[in-house]
């Protein structure tokens, strides 16, 4: 059996949600056992950002300028400006903020991603995934990207979104997300 058959998510943990007039940011915060130049390579490198992130882009988000990102199902590339890039502390894109603290010999990563509401639970879910899959990478026990449609079928999806939803108090949408409806 591969890493990424047994490989199951742990409890929703480490969320929550702003508001802020119609605007809803999803807030996620990870401690890896590894250092903040190894997690800041891994978000701004194209070759690392292929192995776990929900998204591909066509060049290094780590200096500030445009590159063309492509969300896991969307059909487009949106270009991308990459606002701020600190390395190895902060980097902020379109609705993405990343921020990396050294914390007890690793990093306490934090996500700020701005969200649709209907989908917050989904997004949780999804990033939760795709932060496991971070922290195996880094480890150098990849398991593969698992993201989009892929994420949603993948054993514990369902279980994160319905453990999310509960904590922020929201209900779930019926179905499942298609790039179409993400960008609505």
């Amino acid at each position: 059996m591969t890493d990424r058959e047994q490989y199951t998510p742990g409890p929703a943990s480490g969320a929550q949600v702003r508001k802020d007039g119609e605007r809803w940011t999803l807030i996620l915060v990870r401690e890896l056992r590894h250092s903040p130049e190894k997690v800041w390579q891994a978000l701004t490198d194209p070759a690392h950002l292929r192995e776990w992130a929900p998204f591909i882009t066509d060049g290094n988000l780590g200096t500030v300028g445009t590159v063309k990102l492509t969300w896991v199902g969307a059909p487009t590339p949106l270009e991308t400006t990459v606002k701020r890039a600190d390395a190895p502390r902060v980097l902020e894109y379109n609705d993405t903020r990343w921020e990396l603290e050294g914390f007890a010999g690793g990093t306490r990563l934090t996500l700020w991603h701005n969200i649709d509401r209907r989908f917050i639970s989904w997004g949780a879910a999804g990033w939760h995934i795709s932060f496991d899959v971070l922290d195996h990478l880094l480890a150098g026990h990849p398991i593969g990207c698992i993201a989009g449609a892929d994420a949603m079928k993948f054993s514990g999806w369902q279980r994160l979104n319905d453990e999310y939803a509960k904590q922020f108090g929201i209900k779930t949408p019926v179905g499942r997300p298609t790039p179409r409806s993400l960008e609505e």
